[in-house]
C-alpha cells in the first residue's frame, strides 16, 4: 500500500526506516527527505524476523522503484519493533538463568504476588481453583540461591553480607552451566553495596573456573522499589533480552549487507527509541503496541486533536490507549506476559481479541467463545498451509464476503472459501442450529460488541465521555471491524488512516531517539504555610538534584555509545508524586532542571496540582496533606527526521468502484460495490454498503455509514 505526499514521478531519497514485526504481519514504513512515506507488508517469520523484515522492506521500496540495495544506503535512521522477546517469554524459550537473592526469598517466582497470579484472567477464572493458576517460573527453584546479609529500607547495613555463601552460590550456578546470572537483593536500590560485592565474587569465581557469562544486577539496571517487579525486569534482561539482541543483530546485519550505514534502534516502552546495544533492552519487549500510541500522539498534534482514543487490532489482540490533553499515561509498574515489571511503559490495555482469535462453541453451555488464543500469522482454517484446525474471526469474515479470498495480502495468499465454510458448518453453525452466514454474522457482532465495550469502558473509567474523544483506528484488522465497534457511540470523529495496516511502524518513525532512567526517592514535602510558601524542604531538594545528576550521567553514557554528545541531548526532568497518604502516584515533568530554591520546588508542586486536576478532578486535590515523592526520572532526547502528513487537493469527481460482489449484511447477501482504497482521492465519499480494499487491509462500510477521504489520506467514518 503506497501513501505519498509527492507525485509518482518524483525522485525519492529514503531517510527514515521503521519496522513493526507483529505476531501476524511485518510492516515497513519508509520516509523520504520531504516527509513522503510508503508502507510495505509481509508475513512475519518468527523463526527469523530478519526474513520477514527484508521481504516487507522490498515490498515498500518497490513502490518507489527501488531495491533495498538502492534505498538502504540513503537511510540515516532505522527503528525496529517486534514481538520476538515477548514470544520468547510466553513460550519459555529463553536462556538458562541462575539467580542470587537475599536468603529467605528463594521462592519469589513460585509464590509471586496475588496481583500477578490474576493478570489476564477473567473475574470468573480468578474465583475458581481449576482455572486460577500460578505462572510457570522462568527459573526453577533449584537455580535460585539465597545469600545472608541485609540492607534496610533506609539503606543502612544491618546484617553484613556473608561472602562465603555468595561464593557457594556462584560455584553452584557455574557448575550447573547457567548461561546468565541475575542478582537481586532486598533494598539494593537504596544501597547497592551488597549487590556490587556479589558481582565481584561472581567475577572472581568465573575467572577461577575459566568461564565468562553475563551477570545482571538489579541495582544497576532497575534501581527502584518493588522487589518482585524489579526482579522480573532484571530477569527479563538475562532470560529474553540477551537472545533477542542476537535477533536484532541479524536484522542489522541484513541491512548492512544491503549497503546500510545506519545503526538500528528499537522502540522502547516509554515511547522513545534506544540502541540495540543498550544495557536495558527488556524495555523493548512491548515495542509494537507502543509504536501505535506514539504515532497516534504525533498524528493528534498534527491534526490539533487534544483527546484521542487509540485502538489497534492485529491478528492476536486489541490494544487501547488514551491520549488526554495531548498526554499519554506512563505506568511505572506495568505488567506484560503475566509479569509485574519496573519498566516505565506507555499505558496500554490489551485484550486477547484479534482477527486471528479462535472461535469455539462451549460444549457445556453451547455458547460461542472467542479467544484469547489466536492463530496469529497462520490466519485460520481458510489457509491450509497454516495448519490451523480451529475457526478464526478471519474465516468468519471470509464467508460473509467481507474479505476477498483472492486478494488477501494483495494476492500473495489465496484463501480457501470452501474449506472455511465446511469448518464453520461443522464447528460453529451446526452446533448452534444456524446457517453458516447467520452464525458468522452473529459471532462477528458479538466480537465487535465486546471491542466496543472495552473501548468505551476505557474512557468512562477515566471519568470522561466518548463525546470528548476522537477515535483513531489502525492495525491490519482495525478497518475491518471499526464500523462495528464504533456503531452507536458518539465519538467526536472516527479516523482511519489509509496506512492503518502499517501505523505502528509509522509511530516508530515518529519517535525521537530517547532514553529514560528512573530511580526511587522516598521523600516528603510538607504542606505550605499560611502564606502559601513551602519550607523545610532542603533535604528533599538535595536528594532530587543528586538523583537527577546521576540519571543524566547514565543518559550521557548511553548516547555516547552512538556518538551523540551532551550538546546533542535535550533533557527533561521529572518526578512521580502523590498526596501524602495516597497509594497511587502520577508523573510530573519539572519546569526546571535543578531545584535550588523552595520557589522552584513550588513550581513543580503547581505542575503536580495541574496534572492531578486533569487526571481526577479539581475537587479531589488535597494540598493540606503535603506531597510525597516516590521516584525521580530524566528523559534524554535527540530528535530525528519525521514523516510529514500528506496534503492533497480535494476532487469533485465521484469515486468509481472496481467491481461488485455479494456481501452479507444484516441477514442477507447484497451486491456490494468494491473500491480500491488506494485510489480513493481527497474529498471523495462512499456510502455503505461498500467495501474498500487495499493489499494490506480491508475496510467494510456497512449500510448507514459514510466514509470520506480527507486531505491527509485519512478516512473519516460517520453516520448518515
Amino acid at each position: 500500500m503506497s501513501t505519498t505526499t509527492q507525485p509518482d514521478d518524483t525522485t525519492h531519497r529514503p531517510r527514515v526506516l521503521a519496522i513493526d514485526a507483529g505476531g501476524t504481519m511485518t510492516d515497513t514504513f519508509i520516509v523520504d527527505g520531504a516527509g513522503a512515506f510508503v508502507v510495505g507488508k509481509a508475513q512475519t517469520t518468527p523463526q527469523d524476523e530478519s526474513i520477514g523484515f527484508m521481504r516487507s522492506s522490498t515490498d515498500a521500496l518497490e513502490q518507489w522503484g527501488m531495491t533495498p540495495e538502492q534505498g538502504f544506503p540513503e537511510i540515516t535512521s532505522a527503528v525496529f519493533s517486534g514481538t520476538a522477546m515477548l514470544n520468547r517469554v510466553l513460550t519459555r524459550g529463553g536462556l538458562k538463568v541462575g539467580i542470587v537473592v537475599t536468603r529467605g526469598m528463594e521462592d519469589y517466582l513460585r509464590l509471586e504476588r496475588g496481583k500477578q497470579t490474576f493478570l489476564s484472567f477473567s473475574y470468573g477464572d480468578r474465583l475458581h481453583v481449576n482455572t486460577h493458576y500460578h505462572n510457570e517460573p522462568l527459573v526453577p527453584r533449584g537455580r535460585i540461591h539465597g545469600v545472608r546479609g541485609r540492607i534496610d529500607l533506609h539503606g543502612e547495613e544491618i546484617i553484613p553480607l556473608l561472602e562465603e555463601e555468595a561464593r557457594d552460590a556462584a560455584r553452584a550456578l557455574l557448575a550447573d552451566e547457567v548461561e546468565a546470572i541475575v542478582v537481586n537483593l532486598l533494598f539494593c536500590y537504596r544501597n547497592p553495596s551488597h549487590e556490587l560485592r556479589v558481582l565481584e565474587i561472581l567475577a572472581e569465581e568465573q575467572e577461577q573456573a575459566g568461564t565468562s557469562i553475563p551477570v545482571f544486577a538489579s541495582s544497576q539496571l532497575y534501581p527502584v522499589s518493588g522487589d518482585l517487579p524489579r526482579l522480573n525486569s532484571t530477569l527479563l534482561e538475562a532470560y529474553a533480552a540477551e537472545p533477542s539482541r542476537q535477533t536484532l543483530r541479524r536484522v542489522s546485519d541484513k541491512t548492512k549487507a544491503a549497503g546500510a550505514g545506519f545503526d538500528l534502534r528499537v522502540m522502547a516502552a516509554h515511547g522513545g527509541t534506544i540502541s540495540i546495544e543498550t544495557n536495558e533492552l527488556a524495555r523493548t519487549m512491548m515495542s509494537g503496541p507502543i509504536g501505535g500510541v506514539v504515532g497516534g500522539d504525533y498524528l493528534a498534534k498534527q491534526l490539533e486533536q487534544r483527546n484521542v482514543l487509540c485502538t489497534d487490532i492485529g491478528g492476536t489482540s486489541f490494544d487501547i490507549a488514551l491520549i488526554t490533553d495531548n498526554r499519554f499515561d506512563i505506568n511505572n509498574k506495568p505488567d506484560a506476559a503475566r509479569m509485574l515489571l519496573s519498566i516505565p511503559m506507555v499505558g496500554i490495555d490489551t485484550v486477547g481479541a484479534g482477527t486471528g482469535s479462535y472461535v469455539r462453541i462451549d460444549p457445556g453451555s453451547n455458547r460461542p467463545e472467542i479467544g484469547p488464543d489466536s492463530a496469529g500469522a497462520r490466519i485460520g482454517v481458510s489457509w491450509p498451509d497454516g495448519g490451523v484446525e480451529t475457526v478464526t474471526i478471519t474465516d468468519l469474515n471470509l464467508v460473509l464476503g467481507r474479505l476477498n479470498p483472492f486478494n488477501f495480502l494483495g494476492g500473495e495468499i489465496t484463501l480457501d472459501l470452501d474449506r472455511a465454510r465446511d469448518e464453520i458448518q461443522r464447528q460453529i453453525a451446526g452446533p448452534l442450529g444456524l446457517s453458516i452466514e447467520e452464525a458468522a454474522e452473529g459471532i462477528i457482532e458479538l466480537f465487535e460488541t465486546s471491542l466496543r465495550n472495552e473501548a468505551v469502558g476505557r474512557i468512562l473509567g477515566k471519568g470522561y465521555s466518548p463525546v470528548d474523544y476522537t477515535l483513531l483506528c489502525y492495525g491490519g484488522g482495525g478497518p475491518l471491524h471499526v464500523a462495528g465497534y464504533t456503531a452507536g457511540v458518539p465519538y467526536q470523529k472516527v479516523l482511519v488512516p489509509a496506512w492503518a495496516a502499517g501505523f505502528s511502524a509509522f509511530g516508530c518513525a515518529c519517535a525521537d531517539w530517547e532514553y529514560r532512567y528512573d530511580t526511587t526517592i522516598d521523600g516528603a514535602i510538607p504542606p505550605a504555610d499560611a502564606s502559601g510558601e513551602l519550607s523545610g524542604s532542603d533535604d528533599i531538594r538535595a536528594e532530587i538534584n543528586a538523583a537527577w545528576a546521576e540519571l543524566e550521567g547514565k543518559l550521557e553514557a548511553e548516547f555516547a555509545k552512538s556518538g551523540v554528545g551532551r550538546d546533542g541531548i535535550r533533557f527533561v526532568h521529572g518526578l512521580r508524586m502523590q498526596y501524602l497518604g495516597q497509594l497511587n502516584d502520577i508523573e510530573v515533568s519539572s519546569p526546571v532542571a535543578r531545584l535550588d530554591t523552595n520557589a522552584e520546588l513550588s513550581r513543580v508542586v503547581e505542575e503536580f496540582e495541574d496534572v492531578y486536576e486533569r487526571v481526577y478532578a479539581r475537587s479531589a486535590r488535597s494540598p493540606e496533606f503535603g506531597w510525597g515523592i516516590t521516584e525521580a526520572f530524566v528523559v534524554g532526547t535527540s530528535e530525528i527526521d519525521k514523516p510529514v502528513l500528506p496534503l492533497h487537493h480535494e476532487t469533485d469527481e465521484p469515486a468509481v468502484p472496481r467491481e461488485t460482489r455479494p456481501v452479507y449484511w444484516a441477514g442477507a447477501f447484497v451486491d456490494t460495490p468494491i473500491y480500491e482504497l488506494d485510489e480513493l482521492r481527497a474529498g471523495q465519499s462512499v456510502d455503505g454498503p461498500v467495501i474498500l480494499e487495499a493489499p494490506a487491509t480491508t475496510f467494510p462500510v456497512p449500510p448507514g455509514r459514510r466514509a470520506t477521504m480527507n486531505r491527509h489520506n485519512i478516512i473519516e467514518l460517520e453516520e448518515i
